[in-house]
């Protein structure tokens, strides 16, 4: 499946064969057919690990114990560098973006994000974080597009090399109008990122 995944990524659905797969992977094309029917079975496969892989991020960097907009930072963080790093994470998001050229019913985007960021904004609302002004349903989807959106925008630009830096400016934006000790955003990204040398803290 990894290997799948990092040639669909770089080839896209339509680009890339089950022969492709087994010459790179070095299992014949019988071998594959033995555990998914088709092509399309193998995509849906890749792009359901790439969704299993959220919530253990989630439970890692934003579970109970860390501050709620810590935790907020962490995990965007810990996501962007699944997009950057992770084959099945890659392999997966390249997929989705094609699924209307594959034979398989997918698993929704974006809505889980939605909702777990919008459960860790009312989290942090608790905490005495969230400034009162702050829609936490409104907030958590405009946190996803502006996510999302830098995504895209780091891949076509740099292959998502600049996307740790990329995603700190973006906080630097948008901490000061969260929280309701808007000159706390600055500690409060260095308190989210303590070990992350490359990115400009």
């Amino acid at each position: 499946m990894e290997t799948a995944a990092c040639l669909f990524h770089e080839r896209g659905f339509a680009g890339t064969s089950i022969s492709d797969i087994g010459n790179a992977s070095g299992l014949t094309s019988g071998a594959i057919y033995f555990h998914f029917s088709n092509k399309d079975a193998l995509a849906r496969a890749i792009v359901e690990a790439h969704f299993d892989a959220w919530p253990v991020l989630i439970e890692r960097h934003a579970g109970a114990g860390v501050p709620a907009v810590v935790g907020l930072v962490r995990l965007s963080f810990a996501v962007a560098r699944a997009f950057r790093d992770d084959p099945l994470v890659r392999g997966g998001a390249r997929l989705w973006s094609e699924r209307y050229g594959i034979d398989a019913t997918l698993p929704a985007p974006f809505v889980g994000w939605i909702a777990a960021v919008r459960a860790l904004l009312e989290r942090a609302r608790e905490e005495g974080e969230l400034a009162d002004r702050i829609d936490s349903a409104g907030a958590a989807k405009a946190i996803i597009h502006a996510f999302f959106g830098l995504h895209t925008v780091s891949d076509a630009l740099s292959g998502r090399a600049d996307i740790e830096n990329d995603l700190a400016d973006l906080w630097r934006l948008l901490l000061p109008a969260l929280l309701a000790e808007p000159d706390a955003a600055e500690d409060t990204l260095r308190l989210a990122l303590p070990a992350v040398d490359e990115v400009r803290v």
